[in-house]
């Protein structure tokens, strides 16, 4: 008899007790890289990604792209900036312990109000004709990203359908950068690059702005003792490199940044949304089949055992998840470990351990959504006697979410969970509360279960910024309790999740049975 793997914590992972290996679900591994720029769904925003090393301009070009000063872009380092089109200018911080998103001025002048914790996302609105196209989304510097942020960016440049990629003509691609790029070569992704002269080749304007011959923040590379063909010389060697590490980015379009060329990189982007959102708009029939025809149950789902294989799967499936979890979570205590002693320090902790428990979050939502998908897929296939179509599917999944109110026992499954200063976990409850923490939030989820989110509270960012609190020593025991409170907080909430839907799935496919047909 071969053993079982051990998780993280000895315990031994959770086999079929029938013996049939059919009734186990497949097997949800660390987030992988390639899962965030996988190829979106039809019901994504289109968005462009902008991403980059620090010192590029990547705000002066994406100033000059939306024709407003660069300072409307300055956002607190760390945020994701997300713009979007409106017929009025707004700005509004989004930061986790907040139920609703704090007002911040649409002037570039305007001070924000005064924040326990830096915001994860900060949304800009603004009346520019391009934004009619796409959104764009501006990162944290590509050298800050660490790994998890890493796997962020992937996720959302997959769902986001393109990457502006903006680096200086004197800078060279790190090796995280090349990985990254590597990841996105290999999928559907469109990939822009723009090679600026840094930020000592942009011609300051009125107010900090770099202003050029439209009047906005336009790159002014020849003014400022850069000549264009430098410029264009040095997008060559810099595409050159990239396709000697990354093949596969061949067909990635490169433009100088000059003044001439932002038309042309304008243009690119318009076009690149047009055949995206044409493509999308096609991938799905406007009425998936079987969303409002009879469907029966099959005789045999009466006396079958179909209602004891979904609570040994879901017990299976809870079982993995929390082990994967669990692994994870000994990774980052590594990583944090690592970076207090011989990188950030205690200053840098709560920044560190907050990007590694959004990239946790995504990790989390992303197998529960999977598992749940098999879990109702297969009892569905069981009653039903044949794979559910994509409408059948969606009306199941529609009232198992309905029906997950009566078994939670009144507890909510909006939770976030918020690390504290004590090294301990608090909730906040709520789906304004866990919008909050999404650095792009990207569609309206359409998953059965809402997402799993963890964050840490203004309280983590006041203590361990305090200059009195320096101490090596005590951010590692802080951080080795924290990540246990919040393993411990993750492994009762998927195992209340997954009974919470194994219950409201028998509950609908039970009703079914007895009716003889679906009554979602």
């Amino acid at each position: 008899m071969k053993p079982r793997p051990l998780s993280s914590a000895g315990r031994p992972d959770v086999a079929s007790d029938d013996g049939d290996r059919s009734t186990d679900l497949p097997r949800c591994g660390p987030l992988p890289a390639r899962l965030g720029a996988a190829t979106p769904g039809s019901e994504e925003p289109l968005a462009v990604v902008a991403a980059g090393p620090a010192g590029a301009g990547r705000a002066e070009v994406l100033a000059a792209l939306l024709g407003q000063p660069s300072g409307m872009l300055a956002v607190t380092p760390g945020a994701c900036l997300v713009v979007r089109h409106a017929p009025q200018a707004t700005r509004a911080a989004y930061v986790p312990g907040y139920r609703q998103p704090l007002g911040y001025g649409a002037d570039q002048l305007a001070a924000g109000p005064a924040l326990a914790r830096p915001p994860r996302r900060v949304e800009l609105s603004l009346p520019v004709p391009l934004l009619r196209h796409f959104t764009l989304v501006d990162t944290p510097d590509s050298g800050t990203l660490g790994m998890a942020g890493g796997r962020l960016l992937l996720e959302a440049a997959g769902r986001a359908g393109a990457l502006l990629f903006v680096i200086a003509a004197d800078q060279a691609f790190t090796a995280a950068e090349l990985d990254l790029l590597a990841e996105l070569g290999s999928s559907p992704v469109e990939v822009f690059f723009v090679v600026t002269p840094g930020v000592a080749g942009w011609e300051p304007g009125p107010g900090g702005a770099a202003t050029g011959d439209t009047g906005a923040s336009v790159p002014s590379p020849v003014r400022s003792g850069i000549p264009d063909g430098a410029v264009a010389l040095s997008a060559a060697a810099h595409r050159a490199a990239l396709l000697a590490a990354v093949p596969t980015l061949a067909r990635a379009r490169w433009f100088p940044a000059r003044s001439p060329v932002l038309p042309e990189l304008q243009r690119a982007l318009v076009g690149w949304s047009v055949d995206e959102g044409l493509r999308r708009a096609s991938a799905e029939p406007p009425v998936p089949p079987g969303a409002h025809e009879r469907v029966a149950v099959a005789p045999a789902a009466a006396r079958g055992d179909w209602a004891d294989r979904l609570e040994r799967q879901a017990r299976a499936g809870a079982q993995r998840i929390r082990q994967d979890l669990a692994l994870e979570l000994a990774k980052i205590h590594l990583r944090v470990v690592q970076e207090i002693v011989f990188g950030v320090g205690s200053a840098g902790l709560p920044q560190l351990l907050d990007r590694e428990m959004e990239a946790l979050s995504a990790l989390a939502t992303t197998q529960c959504d999977q598992a749940v998908r098999t879990l109702l897929h297969d009892a569905a296939t069981r009653v039903l006697g044949a794979p559910p179509g994509e409408g059948v599917r969606r009306r199941i999944a529609a009232a198992v979410h309905w029906g997950l109110v009566d078994h939670s026992a009144g507890r909510e499954l909006d939770r976030v969970l918020l690390v504290t200063s004590t090294a301990g976990v608090a909730e906040l409850t709520g789906a304004g509360a866990i919008d909050a923490l999404a650095g792009y939030p990207g569609a309206e989820r359409t998953e059965v279960l809402p997402p799993l989110a963890v964050a840490l509270s203004g309280g983590c960012w006041q203590h361990w910024r305090s200059p009195g609190n320096d101490d090596p020593a005590g951010a590692r025991s802080w951080a080795q309790r924290a990540l246990r409170e919040v393993e411990l907080e993750l492994t009762r909430e998927v195992s209340r999740r997954f009974e919470v839907i194994r219950l409201s799935i028998s509950t609908v496919l039970t009703d079914a049975v007895d009716h003889g047909i679906l009554l979602a």
